[in-house]
Order: C-alpha cells, then sequence, then structure tokens
C-alpha cells in the first residue's frame, strides 16, 4: 500500500446494480434516493458498496470512497438529495465532445432541477450510504466525493429557477445564500457522524480559461470584467464552504474535472490561464487536476502552489478513459518535471477522473479498471519508495 496513489473516487458499477440505474434514469414520475419504486434496489446497492470497498482494500488503495454506487450522476443525485429541489427530464442532455474531438456528443437527460421548496441539506440520504461504507471500511480511512456549491450555483443559476411569481428565490442572491445555507447544514451533519474529508468536485473552472474554445465566456464580444466577477464570485461561495468545513475538523479537498462521460470529455482550456484565480485563491487542502492529454497545458500552472506550502497536489497523469495501460515513461518525466516546481513530498499520483462519473461508465471493464489502478499503485512505490 502506498498513500501516494490516490483514485479520485468513482469506480465501474456492477451489471446487476446498473440494471436499476437504467430504469431509474428514464422515469420522470420518481424522485431520490428511489429505492420504494424498485424492490431489491437498495440491498444491491448496499451489497455492490461493500464489495468494491473490500476490493479498493484488496489492491491497496489508503482511502476508500463506495465507489459513488449511491449516485447516477457525479452530481445531480446530491442536489436531488436537497429538501427543495425536484428532479425531471429535460428536452435534452449535456453535450460533450465526441471521440473524433469535433462532434457532440449528448449525455442522459434526467438532468433537469426545479427549486419547489427552501433548500434544505439536513437529513440527507448521502449520510446512510456513508454510514455503511465507514462500518465496511473499519480502520481504513473514507471520503465522500459531493458536487462543489460553485459548480451547483451556476447550474441553478442557469435553470430558470430564479424569479417569477411561483420562484423560490426571486435573485440569484437569494439562491446563493439558500444554497450556502443547505450545503452548511449537510457539512455539519457529515462532520456529526465522523466524515473526515469531504471533496468537492467541480466542472466549471475551464469556462474562464480564456484559450477553451468551447467556453461560453471567450471572444471579444465578452465583457470580460463580468466574467472575471462571476469567477471571484464562485471562488468565494466554495470558500464559504471550506471554511465552514475546516472549523468543524474536516480536510477538505477538490477534484477538478475536465469532462468526463462514456469516455468524452466536455472542452479544453489549460491550468495556466486559471491559476492565478482557482489554484491559488481556492483554500483546498488537497487539488486532484486532471493532466491526462494535452488539453490542460504545462504544468507551469503549478508555480502557484509555492506559496501553499501545506497544499498537496494529485496529478491526474493516468487516463480513466481507456483500456488500456497508460505510458509509465511520460508520467514518470511529468513527475521529475512537477517535482522540480514543487516539492515532491506534496504530489501525489491518480487517473485524472473517475472511472464512472455517471453510472454507465467509461469504455473499459472491471479487470482493465482494476488493472489501471495496480499500474498506478506500482508506479507510485516506484518513484517514491
Amino acid at each position: 500500500m502506498t498513500d501516494k496513489f490516490q483514485i479520485v473516487g468513482s469506480l465501474l458499477r456492477p451489471k446487476e446494480l446498473l440494471g436499476y440505474k437504467t430504469q431509474i434514469e428514464h422515469r420522470d414520475d420518481i424522485q431520490y434516493p428511489f429505492y420504494d419504486h424498485f424492490e431489491g434496489y437498495e440491498q444491491c446497492e448496499a451489497d455492490a458498496i461493500r464489495q468494491v470497498v473490500k476490493k479498493e482494500i484488496e489492491h491497496g488503495l489508503s482511502i476508500v470512497t463506495d465507489g459513488e454506487f449511491s449516485k447516477s450522476m457525479w452530481h445531480l443525485d446530491f442536489v436531488w438529495g436537497f429538501s427543495g429541489v425536484k428532479r425531471y427530464i429535460a428536452d435534452h442532455g449535456y453535450f460533450f465532445r465526441d471521440i473524433d474531438g469535433t462532434s457532440k456528443y449528448e449525455t442522459r437527460k434526467d438532468i433537469g432541477l426545479r427549486i419547489t421548496g427552501e433548500l434544505s441539506g439536513k437529513n440527507h440520504p448521502f449520510l446512510k450510504t456513508f454510514r455503511q461504507l465507514q462500518e465496511t471500511a473499519g480502520e481504513q480511512p473514507t471520503k465522500l466525493c459531493v458536487p462543489s456549491p460553485s459548480h451547483i450555483f451556476g447550474e441553478l443559476s442557469w435553470s430558470g429557477n430564479i424569479g417569477g411569481a411561483a420562484a423560490v428565490y426571486q435573485t440569484t442572491q437569494e439562491l446563493k445564500e439558500g444554497l450556502v445555507k443547505a450545503y452548511k447544514e449537510f457539512v455539519e451533519d457529515f462532520a456529526a457522524v465522523g466524515g473526515k474529508i469531504l471533496q468537492f468536485d467541480d466542472c466549471l473552472w475551464e469556462l474562464f480559461a480564456d484559450d477553451n474554445p468551447n467556453s461560453p465566456y471567450t471572444g471579444e464580444q465578452i465583457n470580460q470584467s463580468e466574467v472575471q466577477a462571476l469567477a471571484a464570485e464562485f471562488i468565494d461561495i466554495n470558500n464559504t464552504l471550506i471554511d465552514y468545513g475546516h472549523s468543524l475538523g474536516l480536510s477538505m479537498w477538490t477534484h477538478n474535472c475536465r469532462g468526463n462521460y462514456d469516455s468524452r470529455n466536455m472542452g479544453g482550456g489549460s491550468y495556466v490561464k486559471i491559476a492565478n484565480l482557482f489554484l491559488k485563491q481556492l483554500n483546498y487542502d488537497r487539488f486532484f487536476l486532471e493532466w491526462d492529454d494535452d488539453r490542460a497545458g504545462s504544468l507551469e500552472a503549478l508555480e502557484v502552489f509555492k506559496d501553499k506550502p501545506e497544499t498537496e497536489i494529485v496529478l491526474g497523469l493516468l487516463s480513466s478513459k481507456t483500456n488500456t495501460l497508460d505510458d509509465e515513461a511520460r508520467v514518470v518525466r511529468l513527475l521529475d518535471e512537477a517535482s522540480k516546481i514543487i516539492d515532491k513530498d506534496r504530489l501525489l499520483l491518480s487517473h485524472q477522473c473517475g472511472f464512472a462519473s455517471c453510472d454507465g461508465g467509461n469504455e473499459l471493464s472491471e479487470d482493465e479498471q482494476w488493472a489501471k489502478i495496480d499500474q498506478g499503485q506500482k508506479i507510485a512505490k516506484q518513484y517514491w519508495g
């Protein structure tokens, strides 16, 4: 075992569990956590979590998750678990870049979020599955992954939930205050049940990189002062919750995702362009960053961490999107390059993202997934000793 290799969080779901998840995707008449609607679903999920945790431990992982088996998607199940939110099947899903790099690839469509009442994070269903994770893991450290508050603030702000006679929140400020309150309630409950590590996952940083051709915030016609103000607001929302977590004794981590759905990605944008915003200003203890391909640009962005000596950086140099083992020489070369900027002891290694950010997972088998995890362990042991 080495603590220098980590997983981001999600793992491929077994076939029986996927059967339930697929049914959920196409049902507009049910609400999270869906257990009452499918006989045997809750027990199937619980059994699958126990099995995957044991397998994580067998493969030497020092910090384990529930494989995110309790989720259908990396972020929306968490929001569905808030009081005051209703899910629905939207007219279209999210749009990713297809394998050819140019065509659009549409995701599942049950991504609609409608605010029906004041948001609350009390008694969230995630707490029950987290307690099950703790019980199965025993003395093994665990972490829980949820979407960052700024990511959800962005999605809710852009989804027609603000203003109007029937709206719960009339302004973005009201929505922000309501969302922060709900997150604080959840974070407090998480700490109360013995949680130690809370990881906020975030997909929106690259929208603010001016070298991202897929961003709505790039181009000559865009008011960049407004864009910078929005970025500052996102950072402030996250730091409010990070600082609150710290006040409760939690370790607060983040994973920045650049798109991970059926082995497809969302778009470009380099870390260098957003380093002085999100990397420098966010108060996380550990950053999981993605450098599995050229989209992220050079490792020069790590320079901003020189002034944050307590912060750890997990380099996502391996790929969870492919079914083949990674180029170990490339990984070692980039680790050497990174260690010239940041002390080697502050660096860790991972795949760029989870293996199944959404329940269908990436295009590889479970055996191939574990082989890639074993390879990551091997590289880390050889590199750090």
